[in-house]
């Protein structure tokens, strides 16, 4: 298992909001997340940190507890993740002014062998790069999914909706918060990308594939994923985490 992750703070941005880690939690099993913080001043750079930190070592400690066998097992580990991260964040937005109303979106994946466990809150998304394909597997929690799924506009015309970046959920603002869990089968060669909508938004699924399945080291897909990102302006903050086996 080959993972790396890199994050930028873009062309636009006078901060860096979006936080990610990746650790091993044993020979061929790992946990990787990614958040996108949002609120003012430095509350969505929190935000998104504590969530990163919380949800990471609540996944290691639960996995080094038991170890979760079978997918509802897996689901709920990750939500029992989630549940201590949105905790930390909105205890703490609610103990500080400065922090008031800050959140964070939330993908992390829980990586077992051939198996990929996913959760998600918010529109911080994971593909799935299965030989010649692409594949989102996780589903935006944002406003303009909503319209995409009522069939009000297309996804191409979600990409530049003048509303693409309000999210319907996030961790932190509420007491509780649901994550969806999704599972992926994998295959040797396949590949796992976790992103925030910083590079989502600027670069196609086509986009993301080509770089996805070049025979380069894993690195570097992801250097020049960044790359093509920022040659096209990137708005807004732009993390990768990219996993193959």
């Amino acid at each position: 298992m080959n993972i790396f992750g890199m994050t930028d703070i873009g062309t636009v941005r006078s901060e860096n909001q979006d936080s990610y880690t990746v650790r091993q939690l044993g020979e061929h099993a790992a946990v990787a997340v990614v958040c996108d913080g949002m609120g003012g001043a430095r509350a969505g750079n929190v935000a998104s940190a504590v969530a990163v930190e919380t949800f990471a070592a609540a996944v290691e400690d639960l996995y080094r507890q038991e170890v979760p066998e079978g997918e509802r097992a897996c689901y709920r580990l990750l939500r029992e993740a989630c549940l201590h991260a949105n905790t930390q964040v909105y205890q703490l937005s609610r103990s500080d002014e400065q922090y008031r109303g800050m959140g964070t979106t939330l993908v992390g994946v829980l990586l077992m062998g051939l198996d990929a466990y996913v959760v998600n809150v918010g529109d911080s998304r994971c593909y799935l790069i299965h030989k010649e394909n692409i594949q989102q597997v996780t589903c935006d929690h944002s406003l303009v999914q909503l319209l995409v799924n009522r069939g009000d506009i297309t996804p191409d015309e979600a990409r530049s909706h003048p509303k693409k970046n309000l999210i319907t959920r996030a961790m932190g603002i509420d007491r509780d918060v649901a994550g969806d869990c999704y599972h992926a089968q994998l295959e040797e060669g396949d590949g796992l990308l976790l992103c925030s909508d910083g590079l989502s938004n600027v670069l196609t699924d086509e986009e993301l594939l080509e770089q996805a399945v070049k025979q380069e080291p894993l690195e570097e897909r992801c250097r020049t994923m960044m790359r093509m990102t920022l040659e096209q302006g990137a708005p807004d903050n732009v993390t990768i985490v990219m996993a193959q086996l």
